[in-house]
C-alpha cells in the first residue's frame, strides 16, 4: 500500500467531540500534514466532495513520487513531469509501464483541478512554516519529508510552481504560475440534459409507480414531484423532514413544502436549547444524537449547494409549476404519512427505507439512484445523463418549462433558488431541437425559391443572437440585445 483515503475521527481537545474527515493513510501511518490541511478546509466550510478531490490530488502526487524515487533533483522538475504524465498517461506504446502506475490520460479540466489543489496545498504548508514552537520538530516520514521539501523549496524559491517576480510592479499583478495547465474546451449548454417531456407521464405512472411495494412507489413518486415539479436537486429533496409539509391556507389540497438547511436552518415547533440555540444542527444533536447529513462521511451524506435561502429561517420553498403538481403532491403525501407513521424511526426525515435490512433508516442517495434506474428500465429506457435520463435532468426540464412559459428571469431565479441571474443562461439558450427546426425551415425556403410563400420560423436571426456570442464578441459590439456597433440584419 502506498497511499489510500480513509475516514477518521479526529479528537482535537478533551470535549469528547470528534471531527469526521477523510485522511491519507500510507504504509508509514497517517500523513499528518494532509490531515491538518483537511481540517483547515473543513473549518472553512468546504464541502465533502471538494475535500475528497483535494485528497485525490495529493494521493496522485504521492504515488508519482513513490514510483519515481531518486529520479528528480528538485521539486519543480518533479511537478512538471508529474503534470506531463497526467496529460500523457504512463503506459508506453508497447503497453508496458515500468513505473507500475498505469495511468490513463486525464481530461484537461481534471488536470487543471489537480494543479490548483496541489498549489493550494503546498502554499498552505509553506505558509505554516516548520520548526516553530507551536509545531515542534520531529522525525518526518519519507512521504512527509518529500512534501515538506517541496514546501521548503517553494518558500525559499518564491513558488513551488514558479513565478516571475518584478519588484518594480505590484507583486500580485506579476504573479503567474509557470505550470497552469492547458485551456480546456469551452463548455456548452443545451437541452440535451433535460429529462424528455414526453417520457415523464409513463415514468411517473409505470416507472417509479410500477414498484411492487406501494410504499416504495409512493415515496419515489413524491421525490420525483419535488425534482420535476419544483426543480429541487435530489439531495435537497431527500432532506425533507416530516414537519415541513403544510396545507396551503387558501387551498388545503395544495402543499407547501419547505426544505431546510440542516446546519443553520431554524428548528421546528419553536424548539431551542437551554442557552437559546434554535438551529436544526442543535435540534438533531439534542433530540436524536445525530449530525446533519451534509456533515456525515458515510452513505447517509447529502450535499447542500444552494447559497440563497428563501427565508431568514433558512429554508428553500417549493414552487410547483404547473401548480397542479402541488395538489398531486399533497394527495400522495397524506397517503404516504400513514406508511411512514407505521415504522419506528429515530430521526425526522420524511423519506425512509422500506427494505427489511434497513427498515426505517433515512433514504440514501445511492438507494434512490438505484430505484430511479430500475424505474426507467420498467418503461424500456436506460439511464443516460447525456439524454437527460437521470435525476438532475428533471431540474433542467423544470427550468425549460419556466422559460418556455415566459416566466420573468427574476422569478425563474427565485424558483430555481439560484444566486445569480447568470445561472439562467442554460435555460434561455436556443435548444438543439429549435436550432435544427429553424435550419430545416430555412433549407425548405431555399428549395422553394425567393418567390415562394414563407413558412413561419420558430425564431429569427435576432432571436438567435439575443444573448450574444461571448467567445467571439464578448463586448457585445455586434450581438446581444443592444449591440454597440450596428443592428441585427
Amino acid at each position: 500500500m502506498i497511499a489510500t483515503k480513509v475516514t477518521a475521527k479526529i479528537a482535537q481537545d478533551n470535549s469528547g467531540v470528534t471531527t469526521d474527515i477523510p485522511v491519507i493513510l500510507t504504509d508509514e501511518g497517517v500523513l499528518e500534514s494532509a490531515t491538518d490541511y483537511v481540517l483547515s478546509l473543513h473549518l472553512n466550510g468546504l464541502s465533502l466532495s471538494t475535500i475528497n478531490k483535494h485528497i485525490q490530488s495529493i494521493i496522485l502526487l504521492i504515488e508519482f513520487m513513490d514510483a519515481n524515487e531518486g529520479m528528480f533533483d528538485n521539486p519543480e522538475e518533479l511537478f512538471s513531469v508529474f503534470v506531463r504524465r497526467l496529460y500523457s498517461g504512463t503506459v508506453g506504446e508497447n503497453g508496458l509501464d515500468p513505473s507500475g502506475l498505469y495511468w490513463i490520460p486525464a481530461t484537461t479540466g481534471t488536470i487543471a483541478r489537480h494543479i490548483s489543489h496541489l498549489t493550494n496545498f503546498t502554499d498552505w504548508i509553506s505558509e505554516k512554516g516548520l520548526g516553530k514552537p507551536l509545531n515542534t520538530l520531529r522525525t518526518a516520514t519519507r512521504h512527509e519529508e518529500r512534501i515538506q521539501y517541496a514546501a521548503w523549496f517553494r518558500r525559499n524559491q518564491n513558488d513551488f510552481l514558479g513565478h516571475i517576480k518584478d519588484k518594480s510592479i505590484n507583486a500580485t499583478v506579476k504573479r503567474a504560475r509557470s505550470i497552469k495547465g492547458r485551456a480546456p474546451l469551452a463548455k456548452t449548454e443545451d437541452d440535451a440534459i433535460a429529462f424528455p417531456a414526453g417520457k415523464f407521464a409513463p415514468f411517473y405512472m409505470h416507472g417509479l409507480g410500477g414498484a411492487q411495494d406501494p410504499r416504495v412507489a409512493l415515496r419515489d413518486k413524491l421525490i420525483l414531484l419535488l425534482l420535476h415539479g419544483a426543480g429541487f436537486r435530489r439531495s435537497e429533496a431527500l432532506l425533507l423532514w416530516v414537519t415541513d409539509v403544510f396545507e396551503e391556507p387558501s387551498d388545503p389540497d395544495r402543499a407547501i413544502v419547505r426544505i431546510y438547511n440542516e446546519v443553520e436552518g431554524l428548528a421546528p415547533q419553536g424548539w431551542k436549547t437551554r442557552r437559546g440555540i434554535k438551529t436544526r444542527k442543535a435540534y438533531l444533536q439534542g433530540e436524536y444524537g445525530r449530525a446533519p447529513r451534509q456533515e456525515m462521511q458515510n452513505t447517509q451524506h447529502l450535499g447542500w449547494k444552494s447559497k440563497v435561502p428563501d427565508h431568514k429561517d433558512g429554508y428553500l420553498e417549493a414552487y410547483f409549476f404547473p401548480q397542479e403538481f402541488g395538489r398531486v403532491f399533497m394527495s400522495l403525501w397524506r397517503q404516504y404519512l400513514i406508511y411512514r407513521a407505521s415504522v419506528g424511526c429515530h430521526h425526522p426525515y420524511a423519506f425512509i427505507s422500506f427494505d427489511s435490512r434497513y427498515l426505517g433508516n433515512p433514504y440514501t442517495y445511492n438507494a434512490f439512484n438505484q430505484n430511479y434506474a430500475a424505474g426507467l428500465r420498467r418503461i424500456g429506457l436506460e439511464p443516460n445523463k447525456a439524454e437527460g435520463l437521470d435525476p438532475h435532468g428533471h431540474r433542467h426540464n423544470y427550468g425549460r418549462r419556466l422559460t418556455d412559459a415566459g416566466i420573468d428571469p427574476v422569478i425563474r431565479k427565485k424558483c430555481l433558488h439560484h444566486k445569480s441571474l447568470e445561472s439562467q443562461v442554460v435555460y434561455t439558450m436556443p435548444s438543439s431541437a429549435k436550432v435544427s427546426q429553424a435550419l430545416s425551415q430555412a433549407s425548405q425556403q431555399l428549395l422553394l425559391g425567393a418567390g415562394a410563400s414563407k413558412t413561419v420560423a420558430s425564431f429569427d436571426w435576432k432571436t438567435l443572437v439575443e444573448h450574444g456570442f461571448d467567445d467571439i464578441d464578448p463586448s457585445g459590439n455586434f450581438t446581444g440585445k443592444n449591440p454597440r456597433l450596428g443592428k441585427h440584419q
